[in-house]
């Protein structure tokens, strides 16, 4: 493999850094002696004076590499802001090993070095656009890197809904709401509830509901191209709906949201030797002793 030119780096802080001012600052001074650094930080004050904080529009014109540091969550909103854009991403977890952000404070230097030499493998994850339709307003769309949901609205209770894929009904169902996620997103929310693991690089999505009244309705594996359509068909119910966990609006009676894959893709870069089965194992805890 060639040696990257990564002149360009910008690094993507969360918002609740303050506590980890010394490994902030280490990764900094090692990102910096291969390359000009830019800093932005998620939703919160300047907390390294050495590094000033820039606007992620800028991050996006001039990296050449994106380094997120905190867990999962940070990288899925960097994925977010910065997919259209073609920029690799790396990600540093602060806390628990992550099923994307996985290299760790412990091997800090020596991933980082890696990287910058070469020694890394290329990952390829879609994301997902999700089209809003209310009635009477413009369309609005936003990405997710893991799930669209649609849940009930405030109460606890179970949502009448239709699904449809590319025009075609798939059924009419009463649960407490629908997940639609990538394989990213099939050890997240989905796993939970008893969706299916899919390897990163399958051009797929899992439909899972979200506690059916009928107890067949099992979780379904559709190919990544088609469109989901699902349409609230109740007058007297109300749904959300979340984008990565996010919400971003209320539906009502023939309100829909229509999911597709986005043109775009997002490339992750890990460390030499990474072992995305070994990840299940330590984050699933298979293979232990009972």
């Amino acid at each position: 493999m060639l040696t990257p030119s990564f002149n360009t780096i910008g690094l993507i802080i969360r918002q609740d850094s303050a506590d980890h001012v010394a490994e902030l600052t280490a990764i900094c001074r090692a990102l910096a002696a291969h390359g000009k650094l830019m800093v932005h930080y998620l939703d919160q004050a300047h907390i390294l004076p050495d590094y000033p904080a820039v606007e992620v529009a800028q991050i996006a014109a001039e990296a050449d590499l994106v380094v997120s540091v905190g867990g999962d969550g940070t990288l899925l909103k960097a994925a977010r802001l910065l997919v259209d854009h073609a920029i690799p991403l790396v990600g540093i977890n602060l806390g628990r090993l992550g099923f994307l952000a996985d290299v760790t404070m412990v091997d800090l230097q020596q991933h980082l070095d890696g990287i910058f030499q070469g020694h890394y493998s290329v990952e390829k994850r879609f994301l997902l656009e999700g089209r809003i339709c209310i009635k009477d307003e413009e369309p609005i769309s936003h990405l997710a890197v893991n799930d669209v949901i649609l849940h009930s609205h405030k109460n606890i209770s179970m949502i009448e809904f239709e699904v449809f894929s590319d025009g075609q009904l798939i059924n009419k169902q009463r649960a407490d709401g629908l997940i639609v996620a990538t394989p990213t997103g099939s050890t997240a929310y989905a796993l939970s509830g008893g969706g299916p693991i899919m390897y990163p690089g399958l051009e797929a999505l899992a439909l899972v509901p979200i506690c059916p009244h009928t107890l067949s309705n099992r979780p379904i594996v559709l190919p990544s191209q088609q469109e989901i359509e699902i349409r609230l068909s109740r007058s007297d119910m109300q749904g959300q709906v979340s984008f990565d966990g996010i919400t971003r609006a209320i539906l009502r009676h023939q309100d829909k949201v229509c999911i597709k894959r986005h043109a775009k893709e997002l490339t992750l870069l890990h460390p030499a030797g990474y072992d995305y089965f070994q990840i299940l194992r330590a984050k699933l805890k298979w293979s232990s002793n009972p």
